[in-house]
Protein backbone atom coordinates (compact mmCIF):
# COMPACT_ATOMS: atom_id res chain seq x y z
CA UNK A 1 0.00 0.00 0.00
CA UNK A 2 1.28 3.44 -0.57
CA UNK A 3 1.18 6.68 1.33
CA UNK A 4 0.25 9.86 0.31
CA UNK A 5 2.60 13.34 0.81
CA UNK A 6 3.65 12.99 4.26
CA UNK A 7 1.70 16.51 5.96
CA UNK A 8 3.54 20.00 6.13
CA UNK A 9 3.86 21.64 8.86
CA UNK A 10 1.22 23.90 10.83
CA UNK A 11 1.29 27.52 9.06
CA UNK A 12 0.11 30.23 11.37
CA UNK A 13 -2.76 31.83 10.55
CA UNK A 14 -3.93 29.00 9.02
CA UNK A 15 -7.84 30.19 10.37
CA UNK A 16 -7.89 33.31 8.71
CA UNK A 17 -10.93 34.95 7.23
CA UNK A 18 -8.53 35.89 3.96
CA UNK A 19 -9.31 33.82 0.78
CA UNK A 20 -6.38 33.36 -0.66
CA UNK A 21 -2.42 34.85 -0.25
CA UNK A 22 -0.97 36.21 -3.06
CA UNK A 23 0.92 33.67 -5.29
CA UNK A 24 4.47 33.52 -6.32
CA UNK A 25 5.54 32.39 -9.85
CA UNK A 26 6.90 28.75 -9.41
CA UNK A 27 8.94 26.09 -11.90
CA UNK A 28 5.44 24.49 -12.36
CA UNK A 29 3.84 27.29 -13.17
CA UNK A 30 6.46 29.01 -15.63
CA UNK A 31 6.51 25.03 -16.92
CA UNK A 32 2.78 24.97 -17.80
CA UNK A 33 3.17 28.43 -19.53
CA UNK A 34 5.87 26.56 -21.50
CA UNK A 35 4.11 23.33 -22.54
CA UNK A 36 1.54 25.46 -24.72
CA UNK A 37 2.77 25.65 -27.95
CA UNK A 38 1.57 28.48 -30.72
CA UNK A 39 -1.02 30.69 -30.36
CA UNK A 40 -1.98 29.10 -26.80
CA UNK A 41 1.54 29.96 -25.37
CA UNK A 42 0.80 33.35 -26.32
CA UNK A 43 -2.60 33.24 -24.65
CA UNK A 44 -1.40 31.64 -21.54
CA UNK A 45 0.78 34.92 -21.26
CA UNK A 46 -1.99 37.28 -21.72
CA UNK A 47 -3.60 34.70 -19.63
CA UNK A 48 -1.01 35.49 -16.94
CA UNK A 49 -0.89 39.66 -17.32
CA UNK A 50 -5.05 39.25 -16.21
CA UNK A 51 -4.17 37.12 -13.03
CA UNK A 52 -6.22 33.98 -15.09
CA UNK A 53 -5.48 30.83 -13.57
CA UNK A 54 -3.66 28.59 -15.35
CA UNK A 55 -3.66 25.64 -14.38
CA UNK A 56 -5.75 22.83 -15.70
CA UNK A 57 -5.17 19.15 -14.29
CA UNK A 58 -2.06 18.70 -13.09
CA UNK A 59 -1.57 18.35 -9.65
CA UNK A 60 -1.20 20.83 -7.23
CA UNK A 61 1.99 20.97 -5.93
CA UNK A 62 2.02 21.64 -1.49
CA UNK A 63 3.59 25.07 -2.37
CA UNK A 64 0.63 26.87 -4.37
CA UNK A 65 -2.00 25.35 -1.51
CA UNK A 66 -2.58 28.74 -0.29
CA UNK A 67 -6.28 28.66 0.08
CA UNK A 68 -6.24 28.74 3.99
CA UNK A 69 -10.47 28.85 5.15
CA UNK A 70 -12.85 26.57 5.33
CA UNK A 71 -14.92 28.99 4.79
CA UNK A 72 -14.00 28.81 1.52
CA UNK A 73 -15.64 25.52 1.17
CA UNK A 74 -18.75 25.98 3.15
CA UNK A 75 -19.45 29.11 1.01
CA UNK A 76 -19.00 27.61 -2.14
CA UNK A 77 -21.95 25.20 -1.09
CA UNK A 78 -23.73 27.51 0.24
CA UNK A 79 -23.99 30.01 -2.97
CA UNK A 80 -23.78 27.21 -5.43
CA UNK A 81 -27.81 25.84 -4.00
CA UNK A 82 -29.18 29.13 -2.33
CA UNK A 83 -30.62 29.90 -5.91
CA UNK A 84 -33.74 29.07 -7.64
CA UNK A 85 -33.28 25.74 -8.79
CA UNK A 86 -32.38 24.55 -5.59
CA UNK A 87 -36.33 25.76 -5.04
CA UNK A 88 -37.57 24.38 -7.82
CA UNK A 89 -37.11 20.55 -7.02
CA UNK A 90 -38.93 21.22 -4.08
CA UNK A 91 -41.53 22.73 -6.02
CA UNK A 92 -41.88 19.67 -8.14
CA UNK A 93 -43.18 17.84 -5.64
CA UNK A 94 -47.23 18.64 -5.54
CA UNK A 95 -47.47 19.10 -9.50
CA UNK A 96 -45.22 16.90 -10.75
CA UNK A 97 -45.92 14.26 -8.27
CA UNK A 98 -49.03 14.88 -6.90
CA UNK A 99 -47.60 14.59 -3.17
CA UNK A 100 -48.56 17.00 -0.43
CA UNK A 101 -46.44 18.75 1.90
CA UNK A 102 -45.80 16.23 4.72
CA UNK A 103 -44.61 13.56 2.61
CA UNK A 104 -42.87 15.80 0.03
CA UNK A 105 -40.43 17.47 3.47
CA UNK A 106 -39.78 13.75 4.18
CA UNK A 107 -38.44 12.48 0.69
CA UNK A 108 -36.40 15.96 0.97
CA UNK A 109 -35.02 15.08 4.48
CA UNK A 110 -34.37 11.65 3.71
CA UNK A 111 -32.64 11.78 0.04
CA UNK A 112 -30.90 15.06 0.65
CA UNK A 113 -28.90 13.50 3.40
CA UNK A 114 -28.19 10.58 1.36
CA UNK A 115 -26.93 12.23 -1.61
CA UNK A 116 -25.07 15.39 -0.48
CA UNK A 117 -22.74 12.59 1.60
CA UNK A 118 -20.46 11.75 -1.32
CA UNK A 119 -19.94 15.18 -2.21
CA UNK A 120 -18.93 16.02 1.36
CA UNK A 121 -16.59 12.53 1.47
CA UNK A 122 -14.85 13.76 -1.97
CA UNK A 123 -14.56 17.08 -1.16
CA UNK A 124 -11.47 15.43 0.98
CA UNK A 125 -9.75 14.03 -1.52
CA UNK A 126 -9.21 17.64 -2.93
CA UNK A 127 -6.34 18.55 0.27
CA UNK A 128 -5.57 14.69 0.65
CA UNK A 129 -3.88 14.55 -3.17
CA UNK A 130 -4.16 18.19 -5.04
CA UNK A 131 -6.20 16.38 -8.02
CA UNK A 132 -9.49 17.13 -9.53
CA UNK A 133 -12.40 15.07 -9.24
CA UNK A 134 -12.21 13.50 -12.97
CA UNK A 135 -8.40 13.02 -12.58
CA UNK A 136 -9.28 11.05 -9.14
CA UNK A 137 -11.33 8.43 -11.19
CA UNK A 138 -7.97 7.42 -12.80
CA UNK A 139 -7.54 5.69 -9.68
CA UNK A 140 -10.96 3.57 -9.79
CA UNK A 141 -11.22 3.11 -13.58
CA UNK A 142 -8.03 3.30 -15.39
CA UNK A 143 -6.96 5.60 -17.90
CA UNK A 144 -9.09 4.91 -20.78
CA UNK A 145 -12.35 4.23 -18.02
CA UNK A 146 -11.47 7.71 -16.37
CA UNK A 147 -12.40 9.21 -20.08
CA UNK A 148 -15.62 7.45 -20.26
CA UNK A 149 -16.53 8.36 -16.85
CA UNK A 150 -15.47 12.24 -18.24
CA UNK A 151 -17.65 11.90 -20.75
CA UNK A 152 -20.74 11.21 -18.31
CA UNK A 153 -19.31 14.09 -16.35
CA UNK A 154 -19.70 16.55 -19.62
CA UNK A 155 -22.89 15.66 -20.46
CA UNK A 156 -24.34 15.85 -16.95
CA UNK A 157 -22.46 19.53 -16.74
CA UNK A 158 -23.72 21.18 -19.67
CA UNK A 159 -27.45 19.33 -19.58
CA UNK A 160 -27.58 20.90 -15.51
CA UNK A 161 -26.09 24.25 -16.57
CA UNK A 162 -28.84 24.36 -19.54
CA UNK A 163 -31.93 23.48 -16.89
CA UNK A 164 -30.38 25.66 -14.31
CA UNK A 165 -30.57 28.90 -16.76
CA UNK A 166 -33.48 28.57 -18.04
CA UNK A 167 -35.06 28.91 -14.22
CA UNK A 168 -33.23 32.22 -14.31
CA UNK A 169 -34.49 32.98 -17.61
CA UNK A 170 -38.25 32.08 -16.66
CA UNK A 171 -37.49 34.51 -13.57
CA UNK A 172 -36.27 37.90 -16.08
CA UNK A 173 -39.58 36.75 -18.36
CA UNK A 174 -41.83 37.10 -14.72
CA UNK A 175 -39.83 39.91 -13.79
CA UNK A 176 -40.64 41.71 -17.11
CA UNK A 177 -43.77 40.69 -17.41
CA UNK A 178 -42.81 38.91 -20.44
CA UNK A 179 -41.53 41.47 -22.24
CA UNK A 180 -37.79 40.17 -21.91
CA UNK A 181 -37.73 36.92 -24.21
CA UNK A 182 -36.77 33.73 -22.68
CA UNK A 183 -33.64 33.39 -25.21
CA UNK A 184 -32.34 37.18 -24.13
CA UNK A 185 -32.40 35.96 -20.21
CA UNK A 186 -30.12 32.88 -21.21
CA UNK A 187 -27.72 35.03 -22.99
CA UNK A 188 -27.66 37.47 -19.71
CA UNK A 189 -27.20 34.94 -17.44
CA UNK A 190 -24.63 32.92 -19.70
CA UNK A 191 -23.01 36.08 -19.97
CA UNK A 192 -22.47 36.58 -16.42
CA UNK A 193 -21.32 33.39 -15.76
CA UNK A 194 -18.59 33.31 -18.13
CA UNK A 195 -17.08 36.29 -16.91
CA UNK A 196 -16.41 34.54 -13.37
CA UNK A 197 -15.38 31.11 -14.49
CA UNK A 198 -12.87 32.34 -17.00
CA UNK A 199 -10.65 33.68 -14.46
CA UNK A 200 -10.71 30.20 -12.59
CA UNK A 201 -10.46 29.03 -9.06
CA UNK A 202 -9.72 32.00 -7.10
CA UNK A 203 -12.54 34.33 -8.79
CA UNK A 204 -15.40 31.64 -8.57
CA UNK A 205 -14.28 31.06 -4.49
CA UNK A 206 -14.39 35.00 -3.91
CA UNK A 207 -17.74 35.20 -6.06
CA UNK A 208 -19.30 32.33 -3.99
CA UNK A 209 -18.43 33.65 -1.20
CA UNK A 210 -20.54 37.10 -1.01
CA UNK A 211 -22.98 36.55 -3.87
CA UNK A 212 -25.55 34.31 -1.10
CA UNK A 213 -25.64 37.42 1.21
CA UNK A 214 -28.32 39.14 -1.09
CA UNK A 215 -29.53 36.29 -2.25
CA UNK A 216 -30.59 34.98 1.41
CA UNK A 217 -32.02 38.26 1.84
CA UNK A 218 -34.75 38.41 -1.37
CA UNK A 219 -35.27 34.48 0.07
CA UNK A 220 -36.34 35.55 3.23
CA UNK A 221 -38.41 38.27 1.68
CA UNK A 222 -39.77 35.56 -0.15
CA UNK A 223 -40.82 33.32 2.54
CA UNK A 224 -42.08 36.33 4.96
CA UNK A 225 -44.52 37.67 2.25
CA UNK A 226 -45.78 33.97 1.25
CA UNK A 227 -45.93 33.54 5.00
CA UNK A 228 -48.25 36.88 5.61
CA UNK A 229 -50.50 35.90 2.43
CA UNK A 230 -51.54 32.93 4.12
CA UNK A 231 -52.03 31.00 0.91
CA UNK A 232 -50.05 27.81 2.74
CA UNK A 233 -52.20 24.74 2.19
CA UNK A 234 -51.15 21.68 4.49
CA UNK A 235 -52.46 19.20 0.88
CA UNK A 236 -53.08 15.89 2.88
CA UNK A 237 -50.30 12.96 2.56
CA UNK A 238 -51.02 10.08 0.30
CA UNK A 239 -51.11 6.71 1.22
CA UNK A 240 -51.58 3.52 -0.08
CA UNK A 241 -49.48 1.71 -3.00
CA UNK A 242 -49.83 4.75 -5.34
CA UNK A 243 -47.76 6.84 -2.56
CA UNK A 244 -45.12 4.63 -2.63
CA UNK A 245 -44.25 4.98 -6.46
CA UNK A 246 -44.60 8.87 -6.06
CA UNK A 247 -41.83 8.96 -3.44
CA UNK A 248 -39.58 6.46 -4.95
CA UNK A 249 -39.91 8.56 -8.20
CA UNK A 250 -39.58 12.48 -6.42
CA UNK A 251 -36.92 10.84 -4.22
CA UNK A 252 -34.94 9.73 -7.27
CA UNK A 253 -35.80 13.72 -8.53
CA UNK A 254 -34.31 15.21 -5.28
CA UNK A 255 -31.18 12.53 -5.10
CA UNK A 256 -29.89 13.27 -8.24
CA UNK A 257 -29.93 17.22 -6.89
CA UNK A 258 -28.24 16.44 -3.95
CA UNK A 259 -25.77 14.36 -5.45
CA UNK A 260 -25.03 16.22 -8.14
CA UNK A 261 -21.78 17.50 -7.17
CA UNK A 262 -20.03 14.73 -6.42
CA UNK A 263 -18.47 14.07 -9.99
CA UNK A 264 -16.77 17.79 -9.28
CA UNK A 265 -16.43 17.93 -5.75
CA UNK A 266 -12.53 17.46 -5.36
CA UNK A 267 -12.06 20.19 -7.91
CA UNK A 268 -12.67 22.92 -4.86
CA UNK A 269 -10.62 21.60 -2.26
CA UNK A 270 -7.22 21.07 -4.62
CA UNK A 271 -5.66 24.49 -3.16
CA UNK A 272 -6.11 23.69 0.56
CA UNK A 273 -3.09 22.10 2.26
CA UNK A 274 -2.70 18.24 2.54
CA UNK A 275 -2.38 18.59 6.50
CA UNK A 276 -6.63 19.78 6.47
CA UNK A 277 -7.48 17.26 9.12
CA UNK A 278 -10.29 15.28 6.92
CA UNK A 279 -13.40 15.55 9.06
CA UNK A 280 -12.91 19.78 9.11
CA UNK A 281 -13.12 19.74 5.20
CA UNK A 282 -16.40 17.06 5.22
CA UNK A 283 -17.60 19.57 8.31
CA UNK A 284 -17.61 22.68 5.95
CA UNK A 285 -19.02 20.96 2.98
CA UNK A 286 -21.72 19.42 4.82
CA UNK A 287 -22.57 22.74 6.60
CA UNK A 288 -22.56 24.53 3.30
CA UNK A 289 -24.70 22.29 1.31
CA UNK A 290 -27.11 20.13 3.41
CA UNK A 291 -28.68 22.92 5.64
CA UNK A 292 -29.04 24.86 2.21
CA UNK A 293 -30.99 22.22 0.06
CA UNK A 294 -33.26 22.21 3.30
CA UNK A 295 -33.95 25.70 3.67
CA UNK A 296 -34.33 25.84 -0.83
CA UNK A 297 -36.54 22.63 -1.20
CA UNK A 298 -38.72 22.91 2.00
CA UNK A 299 -39.37 26.68 0.90
CA UNK A 300 -40.38 25.48 -2.58
CA UNK A 301 -42.45 22.71 -1.51
CA UNK A 302 -44.57 25.40 0.93
CA UNK A 303 -45.01 27.84 -2.24
CA UNK A 304 -46.06 24.79 -4.29
CA UNK A 305 -49.23 23.92 -1.92
CA UNK A 306 -50.68 27.37 -3.15
CA UNK A 307 -51.38 26.15 -6.34
CA UNK A 308 -53.83 23.47 -4.99
CA UNK A 309 -56.56 26.63 -3.78
CA UNK A 310 -59.84 25.83 -4.82
CA UNK A 311 -62.49 28.79 -6.15
CA UNK A 312 -62.12 31.43 -8.32
CA UNK A 313 -58.55 32.32 -10.51
CA UNK A 314 -55.80 30.76 -8.68
CA UNK A 315 -53.04 33.31 -9.60
CA UNK A 316 -50.19 30.61 -8.47
CA UNK A 317 -51.29 28.05 -10.99
CA UNK A 318 -51.83 30.64 -13.50
CA UNK A 319 -48.48 31.88 -12.70
CA UNK A 320 -46.31 28.46 -13.11
CA UNK A 321 -48.58 27.63 -15.92
CA UNK A 322 -47.31 30.40 -17.79
CA UNK A 323 -43.79 30.73 -16.60
CA UNK A 324 -42.98 27.89 -14.38
CA UNK A 325 -41.28 28.84 -11.41
CA UNK A 326 -40.18 32.78 -12.05
CA UNK A 327 -44.51 32.90 -12.45
CA UNK A 328 -45.34 31.31 -9.15
CA UNK A 329 -42.64 33.61 -7.23
CA UNK A 330 -44.39 36.66 -9.39
CA UNK A 331 -47.55 35.85 -7.89
CA UNK A 332 -46.05 35.39 -4.29
CA UNK A 333 -44.47 38.76 -4.05
CA UNK A 334 -46.20 40.79 -6.73
CA UNK A 335 -49.44 41.43 -5.70
CA UNK A 336 -47.92 42.43 -2.30
CA UNK A 337 -44.74 44.28 -2.42
CA UNK A 338 -45.08 45.59 -6.06
CA UNK A 339 -42.05 46.75 -8.11
CA UNK A 340 -39.86 45.36 -5.45
CA UNK A 341 -41.00 42.38 -6.39
CA UNK A 342 -39.49 42.57 -9.90
CA UNK A 343 -36.37 43.41 -8.12
CA UNK A 344 -36.36 40.12 -6.29
CA UNK A 345 -36.62 38.19 -9.05
CA UNK A 346 -34.04 39.78 -11.30
CA UNK A 347 -31.52 39.26 -8.07
CA UNK A 348 -33.16 36.08 -8.12
CA UNK A 349 -32.49 35.51 -11.65
CA UNK A 350 -29.00 36.88 -11.48
CA UNK A 351 -28.12 34.06 -8.43
CA UNK A 352 -28.43 30.87 -11.28
CA UNK A 353 -24.64 32.30 -11.75
CA UNK A 354 -23.57 30.76 -8.59
CA UNK A 355 -24.97 28.00 -9.10
CA UNK A 356 -23.71 27.23 -12.68
CA UNK A 357 -20.22 28.74 -11.87
CA UNK A 358 -18.94 25.39 -10.16
CA UNK A 359 -20.60 23.55 -13.43
CA UNK A 360 -18.65 25.23 -15.85
CA UNK A 361 -15.38 25.70 -14.39
CA UNK A 362 -15.11 22.00 -13.81
CA UNK A 363 -16.85 21.29 -17.45
CA UNK A 364 -13.88 22.78 -18.52
CA UNK A 365 -11.54 20.37 -16.56
CA UNK A 366 -13.67 17.55 -17.79
CA UNK A 367 -12.99 18.31 -21.44
CA UNK A 368 -8.69 18.08 -20.78
CA UNK A 369 -9.54 14.82 -19.25
CA UNK A 370 -10.42 13.40 -22.23
CA UNK A 371 -7.43 13.59 -24.24
CA UNK A 372 -3.67 14.56 -24.59
CA UNK A 373 -4.56 16.90 -27.07
CA UNK A 374 -7.25 18.47 -24.60
CA UNK A 375 -4.77 19.55 -22.57
CA UNK A 376 -2.88 21.73 -24.43
CA UNK A 377 -5.99 23.96 -24.66
CA UNK A 378 -5.88 26.15 -21.74
CA UNK A 379 -8.49 25.99 -19.15
CA UNK A 380 -10.19 29.72 -19.91
CA UNK A 381 -10.73 28.47 -23.54
CA UNK A 382 -12.62 25.77 -23.26
CA UNK A 383 -14.77 27.26 -20.55
CA UNK A 384 -16.01 29.72 -23.65
CA UNK A 385 -16.73 26.45 -25.68
CA UNK A 386 -19.07 25.30 -22.71
CA UNK A 387 -20.94 28.01 -22.66
CA UNK A 388 -21.42 28.35 -26.11
CA UNK A 389 -22.85 24.70 -26.05
CA UNK A 390 -25.54 24.88 -23.25
CA UNK A 391 -26.81 28.07 -24.34
CA UNK A 392 -27.39 26.10 -27.65
CA UNK A 393 -29.01 23.63 -25.55
CA UNK A 394 -31.14 26.07 -23.37
CA UNK A 395 -32.69 28.20 -25.97
CA UNK A 396 -34.65 25.51 -27.67
CA UNK A 397 -35.25 23.98 -24.21
CA UNK A 398 -36.70 26.76 -22.62
CA UNK A 399 -40.78 25.71 -23.00
CA UNK A 400 -40.51 21.88 -21.78
CA UNK A 401 -38.88 22.71 -18.79
CA UNK A 402 -40.42 20.86 -15.90
CA UNK A 403 -40.30 17.97 -17.94
CA UNK A 404 -36.66 18.46 -18.81
CA UNK A 405 -35.58 19.08 -15.35
CA UNK A 406 -37.14 16.00 -13.59
CA UNK A 407 -35.96 13.44 -16.68
CA UNK A 408 -32.48 15.47 -16.08
CA UNK A 409 -32.21 14.93 -12.41
CA UNK A 410 -32.86 11.21 -13.05
CA UNK A 411 -30.00 10.93 -15.23
CA UNK A 412 -27.69 12.31 -12.70
CA UNK A 413 -28.66 10.42 -10.14
CA UNK A 414 -28.25 7.28 -12.07
CA UNK A 415 -25.42 7.80 -13.30
CA UNK A 416 -23.41 9.22 -10.75
CA UNK A 417 -25.17 6.03 -8.13
CA UNK A 418 -22.95 4.11 -10.49
CA UNK A 419 -20.08 5.67 -10.19
CA UNK A 420 -20.40 6.00 -6.84
CA UNK A 421 -20.92 2.25 -6.32
CA UNK A 422 -17.86 1.42 -8.14
CA UNK A 423 -15.56 4.60 -6.42
CA UNK A 424 -16.39 3.35 -2.93
CA UNK A 425 -16.26 0.48 -3.07
CA UNK A 426 -12.65 0.47 -4.38
CA UNK A 427 -12.09 3.44 -1.98
CA UNK A 428 -12.76 0.94 1.51
CA UNK A 429 -12.69 -1.99 0.55
CA UNK A 430 -9.81 -2.40 -2.13
CA UNK A 431 -7.50 0.35 -1.61
CA UNK A 432 -8.51 0.57 2.55
CA UNK A 433 -8.42 4.27 3.03
CA UNK A 434 -6.48 7.37 1.71
CA UNK A 435 -3.24 5.38 2.28
CA UNK A 436 -4.12 3.23 -0.82
CA UNK A 437 -2.71 5.93 -3.59
CA UNK A 438 -0.25 6.72 -4.96
CA UNK A 439 -1.22 10.09 -6.73
CA UNK A 440 1.70 10.99 -8.40
CA UNK A 441 0.46 8.22 -10.97
CA UNK A 442 -2.00 10.36 -11.63
CA UNK A 443 -1.27 10.73 -15.81
CA UNK A 444 1.12 7.74 -15.53
CA UNK A 445 -1.02 5.54 -18.07
CA UNK A 446 0.86 1.97 -17.55
CA UNK A 447 0.47 2.56 -13.47
CA UNK A 448 -3.02 3.10 -13.34
CA UNK A 449 -5.55 -0.01 -13.12
CA UNK A 450 -6.45 -1.46 -16.20
CA UNK A 451 -10.19 -0.51 -14.94
CA UNK A 452 -11.32 -3.65 -16.77
CA UNK A 453 -13.30 -4.76 -13.57
CA UNK A 454 -15.01 -0.92 -13.07
CA UNK A 455 -15.85 -0.45 -16.77
CA UNK A 456 -17.82 -3.95 -16.46
CA UNK A 457 -19.22 -3.04 -13.33
CA UNK A 458 -20.20 0.51 -14.49
CA UNK A 459 -21.93 -1.29 -17.50
CA UNK A 460 -23.69 -3.77 -15.17
CA UNK A 461 -25.07 -0.74 -13.14
CA UNK A 462 -26.62 0.42 -16.11
CA UNK A 463 -28.37 -3.03 -16.53
CA UNK A 464 -29.73 -2.06 -12.85
CA UNK A 465 -30.35 1.08 -13.94
CA UNK A 466 -32.91 -0.02 -16.66
CA UNK A 467 -34.09 -2.66 -14.74
CA UNK A 468 -35.63 -0.15 -12.02
CA UNK A 469 -35.50 3.22 -14.13
CA UNK A 470 -39.58 4.54 -14.23
CA UNK A 471 -39.67 6.88 -17.05
CA UNK A 472 -42.50 8.15 -19.61
CA UNK A 473 -40.16 6.08 -22.16
CA UNK A 474 -39.73 3.10 -20.78
CA UNK A 475 -40.70 1.21 -17.17
CA UNK A 476 -38.12 -1.23 -15.79
CA UNK A 477 -39.78 -4.33 -14.32
CA UNK A 478 -38.48 -3.46 -10.66
CA UNK A 479 -40.15 -0.02 -11.24
CA UNK A 480 -43.65 -1.81 -12.43
CA UNK A 481 -43.17 -4.27 -8.70
CA UNK A 482 -43.04 -1.24 -6.92
CA UNK A 483 -46.20 0.73 -8.21
CA UNK A 484 -44.45 2.92 -11.08
CA UNK A 485 -41.64 4.39 -8.74
CA UNK A 486 -38.19 5.01 -9.90
CA UNK A 487 -35.79 2.30 -8.31
CA UNK A 488 -32.89 3.59 -11.22
CA UNK A 489 -30.31 4.62 -8.88
CA UNK A 490 -31.03 2.48 -5.89
CA UNK A 491 -29.90 -0.46 -8.19
CA UNK A 492 -27.86 0.94 -10.29
CA UNK A 493 -25.46 1.55 -6.51
CA UNK A 494 -26.11 -2.11 -5.86
CA UNK A 495 -25.43 -3.69 -9.30
CA UNK A 496 -22.25 -1.37 -9.66
CA UNK A 497 -20.75 -1.77 -5.87
CA UNK A 498 -21.54 -5.95 -5.60
CA UNK A 499 -20.11 -6.55 -9.16
CA UNK A 500 -17.08 -4.31 -8.78
CA UNK A 501 -16.50 -5.84 -5.42
CA UNK A 502 -16.35 -9.58 -6.50
CA UNK A 503 -14.55 -8.94 -10.29
CA UNK A 504 -11.57 -6.86 -8.51
CA UNK A 505 -9.49 -9.18 -7.02
CA UNK A 506 -9.70 -11.29 -9.83
CA UNK A 507 -8.17 -8.21 -12.07
CA UNK A 508 -5.67 -7.47 -9.43
CA UNK A 509 -4.17 -10.94 -8.83
CA UNK A 510 -3.78 -11.08 -12.83
CA UNK A 511 -2.47 -8.01 -13.56
CA UNK A 512 -1.19 -6.68 -10.11
CA UNK A 513 -2.81 -3.15 -10.52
Amino acid sequence: MHSIAPDVEKRAGAEENTLFKPQTDTAATLSEESSASGPYAKLQRLASRWHVEKRGIERVPEEERNDMSYLNIGSMWLAANLVVPSLTIGVLGTPLFGMGFVDSALVIIFFNALGTLTVCLFSTFGPAFGLRQMVLSRFWFGWWGGKLIALFNLLAGIGWSAANIIVGAQLINAASRNTVPGWAGILIIAFCTLIVVFFGYKVVHLYEYWSWIPTFIIFLVLLGVFAHAGDFRNVPMGSGTAEIGKVLSYGSTVFGFGTGYTSLAADYTVYQPSNRPRRKVFLATWLGIFPTLLFMELLGAAIATATTINGGVNSYEQGYEESGVGGLLAAVLFPHVGRFGQFCLVILALSIVANNCPNIYSVALTLMVMGRWTTKVPRFIWTIVASAVYVGIAIPGYTNFEAVLKNFMHFIGYWLAIYEGVALTDHFVFKRGFSGYNPEYWDQRDKLPLGISALVAFLLGIAGMIIGMSQTWWVGPAAKGAHGGDLGFELGFAFSALSYAAMRPFELKAFGR
